[in-house]
């Protein structure tokens, strides 16, 4: 398999998409932080610093604009949509995350997604830091992806 950050002598470079024709590119993405039950009842509503989970999901919206100055050979795009969801589940304890990141251009927005719950989690944390250090942040990963060449991708339950 060839990697297409990579040119034939392996220097890394940014795909050149000119080529490709444009069309209609959605991701989504999901998460979560897990922290003990005293710490998700404060992420509900009892946190010192306000809304953790509207601040989160401001934040998760703001890292998806921004991931082509984050991520080296991302290209920057005109992303249309991004909605992120953080929903409170006792079961982890914790907070689960999933962001859909919308666009029409050249190149998809997995990374965007990707961001979006990746900044949004570490909101997360950086807000309740104070109340539980141990907070893990986990099973980030792509959930689906349309649009370009390759078409529709979901990924294994």
């Amino acid at each position: 398999m060839t990697l297409t950050h990579f040119d034939a002598a392996g220097q890394a470079h940014m795909v050149d998409v000119s080529e490709k024709p444009e069309t209609a590119r959605e991701a989504t993405a999901e998460g979560a932080v897990v922290m003990a039950p005293e710490t998700l009842v404060l992420a509900l509503g009892g946190a010192e610093k306000g809304d953790v989970l509207g601040v989160a999901r401001l934040a998760g919206i703001m890292g998806a604009k921004r991931t082509a100055e984050l991520i080296p050979l991302c290209h920057p795009l005109p992303i249309t949509k991004v909605t992120l969801d953080l929903a409170a589940d006792e079961a982890l304890p914790g907070i689960r995350i999933r962001a859909t990141v919308r666009t029409s251009g050249r190149t998809g927005v997995e990374m965007e997604a990707l961001t979006a719950v990746s900044v949004a989690a570490l909101t997360v944390y950086d807000m309740l830091k104070a109340a539980e250090k141990g907070m893990r942040i986990e099973g980030i990963r792509l959930l689906y992806k349309a649009g370009g060449k390759s078409g529709i991708w979901e990924a294994a339950p």
